[in-house]
């Protein structure tokens, strides 16, 4: 196989998968994108609803250390709790569990060449971050979070 037709292969099924990703999901709160700008300020709208990042070891809750439970800054669902809390090094919030079932809903996410899970509020669907399998037991997960996509509510 010629490299001309390697890379067309390449660009078919890479084409294929992401039109495989586009599965929509419906989510208990619907909002127009209107309706979100008006509530949102411009980095909230940035990363809850186009699926932004913040960058490195900017945002607010990256070296937080209070006792109470993070909340999905769109929608104010209950997320993540501070006990799940630990500092990853990465530059984000990271959480090694969440506080129950059905909080967060975990998407594939196939952008930028990557395969990586993507971790929305299962309310508002506003996008929080990313997890990863390289965090601490017993979980083993690193739920790398915007700090932009969080409010903290103290105990």
């Amino acid at each position: 196989m010629n490299k001309i037709s390697f890379l067309l292969l390449w660009i078919f099924l890479f084409g294929l998968e992401a039109c495989a990703q586009k599965k929509t999901v419906e989510f208990p709160i619907q909002k127009s994108e209107a309706e979100w700008k008006a509530i949102l300020d411009s980095a909230e709208y940035k990363v809850l609803r186009e699926k932004g990042t913040e960058r490195a070891f900017t945002g607010v809750y990256n070296h937080f250390e209070k006792e109470g439970h993070f909340h999905c800054a769109a929608c104010s669902a209950k997320l993540f709790s501070s006990e799940h809390k630990y500092d990853s090094g990465s530059g984000w919030p990271a959480f090694w569990d969440i506080p129950a079932d059905g909080a967060i809903l975990l998407i594939p996410d196939r952008s930028y060449g990557m395969i990586r899970m993507e971790v929305v509020c299962s309310q508002c669907g506003g996008h929080l971050g990313h997890v990863f399998d390289d965090g601490p037991r017993p979980t083993g997960k690193r739920y790398c979070i915007n700090s932009v996509s969080l409010d903290f509510h103290s105990k």
